[in-house]
């Protein structure tokens, strides 16, 4: 099983991302949370990766958080979530965000999430609760220790990043614009917080 890479970004589009290992190209599917995150093309990077193995395709997923990949590996056992929804969901938040959907029955943040139902969001609301003990522990501490110090990347940046992020999920650029637009304002201080205000708007409307 291939548990980690380490090379050369060469590319880089929107799920898929090309890391160059040795002389040899290996294609991963990547969540916005991780594509974020990412070094400029021609960086080394290291991500930690889960490999799947079908009768049709050989799928490899990356993660810059360890937190991810295990978040991934939990939601692929739940019920009716498949690795495509897996890299949906994480698309639209990262594990602490998930986390905190799961400590506050946040079943509307789920919904809004491209492929992502009532049933199937009420689903992972039960099952994921008990699994994700240690991470809804840490949640409160997180929170504490946001903003405490750390350098905030530019308002337009972050404008940006969100408005990608919703195009991936398969919103249309004009329709990402607007929901951001509607939702942004000078608290707002990294584009994962901006995505979530956008979707949840989206249930509300």
């Amino acid at each position: 099983m291939i548990g980690r890479i380490r090379g050369i970004l060469v590319h880089k589009q929107a799920p898929l991302i090309l890391v160059e290992v040795g002389g040899v190209g290996y294609e991963l599917q990547v969540p916005m949370t991780t594509l974020f995150q990412l070094p400029a093309l021609g960086e080394e990077v290291s991500l930690v990766t889960h490999f799947v193995v079908r009768e049709d395709a050989q799928l490899l997923y990356g993660f810059v958080e360890e937190a991810d990949r295990s978040l991934f590996r939990l939601l692929i056992k739940v019920s009716g979530v498949g690795p495509k929804l897996a890299l949906t969901i994480l698309s639209g938040m990262d594990s602490r965000s998930f986390a905190r959907c799961v400590q506050r029955d946040d079943i509307s943040s789920l919904v809004a999430l491209p492929g992502v139902g009532k049933k199937t969001a009420e689903r992972l609301l039960v099952e994921m609760r008990d699994k994700l003990k240690d991470t809804l522990s840490q949640v409160d501490a997180a929170d504490g220790e946001m903003g405490s110090g750390a350098a905030l990347a530019p308002l337009a940046d972050i404008v940006l990043d969100a408005e990608g992020a919703l195009v991936t999920l398969g919103y249309k650029p004009q329709e990402a614009s607007r929901m951001v637009a509607a939702v942004n304002d000078d608290s707002v201080v990294a584009s994962e917080e901006l995505i979530r205000r956008a979707l949840k708007a989206t249930v509300r409307a």
